[in-house]
């Protein structure tokens, strides 16, 4: 398994001028949680990088995310809606508190086919094992790597597309 492209985000340069800068065609980034967006960001800078063709449908590449604290930053917004004294859970947070929804998105903007995954693990070294799992005869790469975002001041994403 080698890696053929890798790039790390984090918060020195905000998300939404990254976005604007590099990427600004995806409406849909402003109503993405602060994973998603953190997610979304790294993957199109990377593979801005590959110089493969974008947008076509791909059944030979898998999406494979991991990070220690999921959706905490949701999790954390949407806790606050469910307080006895203030009881008002709100539908469009519960949805971001699924961590795999940054997989989904990334998929859906590349148009693949294949598996997505969001894994919660303790440490880095335990998704590399994962990643070369998914490889096989029909997924031929992965994009794939760690991923945290606690808020706008603390994300960090280190991405990679790996093939075999």
């Amino acid at each position: 398994m080698q890696s053929i492209a890798d790039i790390v985000l984090t918060p020195e340069v905000p998300l939404a001028e990254l976005y604007r800068r590099h990427i600004g065609d995806y409406p849909k980034f402003f109503k993405m949680d602060l994973l998603s967006r953190v997610g979304f960001v790294a993957s199109e800078l990377l593979l801005q990088q590959e110089h493969a063709e974008r947008f076509v449908p791909r059944d030979d590449r898998a999406v494979v995310l991991a990070g220690k604290l999921g959706s905490i930053n949701n999790d954390r917004a949407y806790e606050q809606t469910i307080r006895p004294d203030n009881y008002f859970p709100s539908p469009s947070l519960f949805v971001y508190t699924l961590p795999n929804i940054v997989t989904g998105e990334i998929a859906i903007r590349n148009r693949y086919l294949c598996e997505t995954m969001y894994y919660a693990l303790a440490d880095e070294k335990q998704l590399e094992p994962l990643v070369e799992a998914t490889l096989s005869d029909k997924i031929t790469s992965v994009l794939g790597g760690w991923i945290e975002a606690v808020d706008n001041e603390h994300f960090i994403a280190k991405l990679h597309i790996w093939t075999r």
